[in-house]
């Protein structure tokens, strides 16, 4: 965020930095509750899944905003918003669908349902994105590299997400590698807004080698 509004990339990226903002107060928050109740409490695990199902549905939209900036010039943005509202609500749709079978603390299992696949059609978005920044040659050297972030960093925790999934007894494990990857987007953002301008260009031919 202090790199966003030093370079002046504040409100151009408001949504990317509306998540980072909540990112430190959940952040805050969280460390407030750990104090307090422990972490074996039911007040932090609460705390942290319905946090976290938040951050993740402004990281979502934070991801929507760089679908509006890659094809702003085709002047879909309204088409764009509209898709990613109609996409949450069928993803939010199908979480309940998968959880309605629980008669206790629905809201809590649907609240990590949500979080999970949403990761997972972020994942899926970010790729798609990328697929058509390669395809309209996109060269904002800024925008590359906060997609290129984006796609790492939901990689990362789609695949964390899904190996919990399959090894629920290593649960611990998986939940202190989701707070390194959570070190990913920050500082990636960070370089992005701090090193590169908003009007510098990458070239086509080196686009063209970042690994897909």
């Amino acid at each position: 965020m202090v790199c966003a509004l030093k370079k002046g990339a504040f409100r151009r990226y408001l949504f990317l930095n509306v998540y980072m903002a909540a990112s430190v107060l959940v952040s805050i928050g969280r460390y407030e509750v750990l104090s307090h109740s422990g972490f074996e409490s039911s007040a932090y695990r609460y705390f942290y899944y319905y946090s976290d199902s938040v951050l993740t549905i402004l990281l979502y939209f934070a991801l929507t905003s760089l679908y509006a900036h890659v094809f702003g010039e085709l002047k879909a943005n309204r088409f764009v918003r509209l898709g990613a509202v109609i996409l949450l609500a069928g993803t939010a749709v199908f979480s309940y669908a998968v959880v309605q079978q629980y008669n206790s603390r629905m809201l809590t299992h649907f609240v990590v349902e949500l979080s999970q696949n949403l990761y997972f059609v972020g994942l899926v978005l970010t790729y798609l994105l990328w697929a058509a920044i390669m395809k309209m040659r996109e060269t904002r050297a800024q925008l590359v590299q906060l997609v290129l972030a984006l796609g790492v960093y939901f990689s990362l925790f789609a695949a964390t997400y899904a190996l919990r999934n399959l090894y629920p007894s290593q649960s611990s494990v998986f939940l202190s590698l989701l707070q390194m990857f959570g070190l990913v987007l920050p500082i990636a953002w960070a370089y992005a807004f701090w090193r590169l301008s908003m009007d510098e260009r990458i070239a086509p031919a080196r686009l063209a080698m970042v690994p897909r």
